[in-house]
């Protein structure tokens, strides 16, 4: 089952590039708030129908939680708004390992102090590791972007 999970969790950042280099596109073309409305749009409508038709009954409903719990909501605007105006900048695999080196650093001090209701899990010199390694590939894939440009690879299909 974790395997699964892990395989889930990566197709999840495959639809978050692929969706960041979408919206990086629109917002050059309508405007990086326009775009980020749409996605929430569009995203509110997808999870409300998915919330009609196949979220089970829980016995507590959005009002009866903890009110600190609903900020996670706003932590996803802050992150598109960001994506669509650096994709068109600093390119998706850039943003994109950027992203996943903050994702990284500050989940690392979120299980290491068990801050926001989670199971504390120390810092080690193999997370560290980690974040060395991730640091050290932002660089490279950072430097790599600034070389001059070459034509990307393309492959050839049969007719």
């Amino acid at each position: 089952m974790t395997l699964i999970m892990i395989l889930l969790a990566v197709i999840g950042g495959a639809a978050l590039s692929i969706q960041a280099a979408i919206n990086g596109q629109l917002g050059s073309k309508v405007g990086v708030l326009r775009s980020a409305f749409l996605t929430f749009s569009v995203g509110a409508l997808v999870t409300a129908l998915l919330v009609f038709f196949f979220e089970p009954k829980h016995a507590v409903t959005l009002l009866d939680v903890p009110k600190w719990q609903l900020l996670g909501a706003l932590c996803g605007v802050p992150y598109i708004v960001i994506m669509v105006f650096a994709v068109q900048r600093i390119g998706t695999a850039v943003a994109t390992v950027a992203v996943i080196f903050g994702q990284l650093f500050m989940s690392m001090v979120i299980d290491n102090f068990g801050w926001l209701g989670n199971q504390p899990i120390a810092f080690s010199t193999t997370r560290l590791g980690a974040v060395v390694c991730l640091g050290i590939a932002l660089y490279f894939i950072y430097a790599s972007s600034r070389e001059p440009k070459s034509e990307p690879l393309k492959v050839k299909t049969q007719p």
